[in-house]
């Protein structure tokens, strides 16, 4: 894997070359980009996660939110960075609380997202994470609900963004950060 410095002289990650690319999968025609290699190296998940966490770290970021599966990968150790707690997004039915929902679109049907009620506070400012940015449906979810709660959110970050699917348009008005694109 090759090495760049960044701007403070440290060696640092080429982190695309730990993302696999699986054609065909999950069914023809679909390029997937495959994060478990990165995730195997501990050197590039540990850089991946200061990468994540730098743009934010002057944000005054009070918790990270995530959707499952993969965004909790990040989103823990991205919040260990930043010194703030984790909110976990997850599908109907697996959180115990009283939830608030989100129902969105998909390319063939619907989907729903759930949050805690009070898993964020009115005012709080929040970094809404996950692995890939592809549609931006399932963000785009999060980020309703953490309003709906009264929280506001500070950015959106991701490991992978994959620009050709437009998720980044279904994020407008929020500030969106990622490390690797690919068209």
């Amino acid at each position: 894997m090759s090495k760049d410095c960044d701007c403070e002289g440290r060696k640092s990650l080429d982190l695309s070359g730990y993302i696999r690319s699986i054609p065909d999968f999950p069914k023809p025609g679909i390029l997937f980009r495959d994060i478990t290699p990165l995730l195997r190296s501990a050197e590039a998940f540990r850089e991946a996660v200061r990468r994540l966490a730098e743009p934010f770290r002057t944000a005054g970021i009070q918790v990270v939110a995530a959707a499952e599966a993969r965004g909790f990968l990040f989103a823990g150790p991205v919040a260990l960075e930043l010194g703030v707690g984790v909110v976990p997004i997850r599908k109907p039915g697996k959180l115990p609380w009283k939830t608030i929902s989100w129902t969105y679109q998909l390319e063939y049907g619907t989907d729903t997202l759930q949050m805690h009620a009070d898993a964020v506070s009115p005012g709080q400012r929040v970094l809404v994470l996950d692995d890939v940015l592809a549609t931006g449906g399932t963000v785009e979810a999060c980020c309703r609900m953490i309003e709906q709660a009264g929280g506001q959110v500070a950015g959106c970050a991701f490991l992978v963004e994959l620009r050709s699917l437009g998720g980044r348009n279904r994020l407008e008005g929020y500030p969106v950060f990622s490390l690797i694109q690919y068209d």
